[in-house]
């Protein structure tokens, strides 16, 4: 069976960045199970499995456009300590759900704190990185009908509801 859409697809990656340093990895633990052709996972990644089957391994560097975007400027702001009603204790790294632009919620972590100027930024940590995995894939399955609906996959090392 080789991956394609509505295939729930299980693997053991690791990911590092042009560093050489690891940033994720299921090693040690459960593998990675997702639905391909449903977002689930970054699409450079889901486009380099397509057509793979398992036992095969292979090393995938994904540009930041095809991972979680190039890093964009116009998502850092400064904010006043005042906006962080009810958290007693404000430290760079915090993270926190906030309204974008759009309307959509999207999460911003604060970078820099200064006296009462608090700077956040609303990219994705990884934004404006290339992603460099090794991936082996570990089990192809047909996805259920009610994961296909879902857009997820359920059960062991998926989605539980």
């Amino acid at each position: 069976m080789t991956i394609a859409a509505n295939k729930a697809v299980s693997i053991d990656y690791t990911l590092t960045n042009d560093a050489g340093e690891v940033i994720d990895s299921s090693a040690g633990g459960a593998p990675l199970v997702y639905l391909q052709g449903a977002g689930n996972i970054i699409p450079g990644l889901e486009k380099a499995l397509e057509g793979k089957v398992v036992g095969d391994e292979l090393t995938v560097a994904v540009e930041p456009e095809d991972a979680y975007g190039e890093y964009s400027a116009e998502l850092v702001s400064t904010l006043s300590r005042s906006m962080f009603e009810g958290v007693d204790e404000l430290e760079v790294g915090m993270q926190f759900h906030a309204s974008a632009p759009d309307g959509q919620m999207q999460i911003v972590t604060i970078r820099d704190l200064d006296g009462d100027d608090v700077t956040v930024d609303g990219n994705h940590p990884l934004a404006g990185q290339r992603l460099n995995f090794q991936v082996k894939i570990v089990a192809i399955r047909d996805a259920s009908q009610e994961e296909v609906a879902h857009g997820h996959v359920h059960g062991e090392g998926g989605h539980h509801h």
